[in-house]
């Protein structure tokens, strides 16, 4: 199995459990008389199951992306750490951005005017070169995802 692979049957698995609790949350209580529509019993099995399918999965791909290197003394790990960083650094300054160019409506004259305090130009620099390193990481990432063997 492709490490990718595996994180397409990780996310698979995250989401029936989501499902799995929905189910037996809407089936955890019943009017005295009736029965539910599903055994929770049967879905608790069900999502025990998944769950251990999740955990092992996770372990898996944890191993590979330790053992595995995007580049000379760069581990996939790191560079997912990077990955995320980027996203995050891009996600701050853009939050930043939006609320520089949020209008400030004065509705009389006396009202104290405001200023920016930051450079919006160079900030929209800074947010640009970020998302073009993020997309040639991840990029890399994918790539590497598609071409490797999970480990054992």
């Amino acid at each position: 199995m492709k490490l990718a692979e595996a994180l397409l049957e990780r996310s698979e698995c995250q989401e029936r459990l989501h499902v799995l609790e929905s189910r037996i949350q809407a089936n955890l209580k019943v009017q005295e008389g009736d029965a539910p529509h599903e055994d929770p019993q049967a879905l608790l099995r069900e999502a025990a199951e998944v769950s251990e399918r999740l955990c092992t999965l996770v372990q898996r791909i944890n191993r590979t992306n330790q053992a595995l290197e995007l580049e000379e003394g760069v581990t996939l790990s790191d560079a997912l750490a990077r990955r995320d960083m980027l996203r995050q650094r891009r996600q701050f300054l853009s939050s930043l951005a939006q609320s520089a160019r949020e209008r400030d409506y004065r509705l009389t004259h006396s009202e104290v005017k405001m200023r920016l305090t930051l450079d919006l130009g160079a900030l929209q620099k800074e947010i640009d070169a970020l998302s073009k390193a993020y997309r040639e990481l991840d990029t890399r990432i994918q790539g590497l995802n598609w071409t490797c063997e999970l480990l054992e």
